[in-house]
């Protein structure tokens, strides 16, 4: 089967991921590096690109119940404001697709599965915030859409390096290939 890939960056946000984040993920910085090579790889393939990015009401009316009072006190990825949208280093370019999600699997309540399969898509490549919550729950999620799934491991990050390969291991266990930044150039040029 010729492979068809598509890039899936998640949360990548200025509440999560900038400097000034309202509602930091600790591993967010060190990732950005890497997804910058990773988005720049993809754009010089014309390969389909997906900024997945949370977004909630001001009123908090579609936050999970679990993160209802931390919402009350601390907004996050409010809908129109700065900290909801995509950090500088990795702003979305013309043709490149901006889906919202409120839960964390970029397939639950979107769009994207309609739009990865009107494009062809067949191999969903994943990076970003954060392992054990939205990158975990798109990737298996992906699996079960039935797509090739790969998690670009140096290009996602966690709270600790713990959490992070505990998770990784377990998308690996249940057929996630796990690859490396360094991996995605030949990886591109064989597909």
């Amino acid at each position: 089967m010729t492979q068809k890939p598509a890039l899936l960056i998640i949360d990548m946000q200025n509440d999560f991921a900038s400097t000034h984040a309202v509602n930091p993920v600790v591993g967010a910085q060190a990732v950005i590096t890497p997804l910058t090579h990773l988005l720049s790889l993809f754009r010089e393939k014309r390969l389909p690109i997906f900024h997945i990015v949370r977004i909630h009401e001001p009123d908090g009316s579609d936050v999970e119940w679990f993160r209802a009072e931390k919402f009350k006190s601390t907004p996050f990825a409010v809908r129109g404001t700065h900290g909801a949208a995509v950090i500088d280093e990795l702003t979305p370019v013309s043709g490149e697709h901006l889906i919202e999600k409120v839960r964390m699997s970029a397939f639950i309540g979107t769009t994207l599965d309609l739009m990865l399969r009107t494009l062809g898509v067949n191999t969903v490549v994943v990076g970003g915030i954060q392992t054990p919550n939205c990158v975990r729950t798109t990737v298996f999620d992906s699996m079960a859409y039935n797509y090739e799934t790969i998690l670009v491991g140096d290009a996602t990050g966690a709270q600790t390096k713990e959490i992070h390969e505990a998770n990784v291991l377990d998308m690996r266990n249940i057929g996630v290939m796990i690859l490396n930044i360094a991996d995605m150039a030949p990886w591109l040029d064989s597909r």
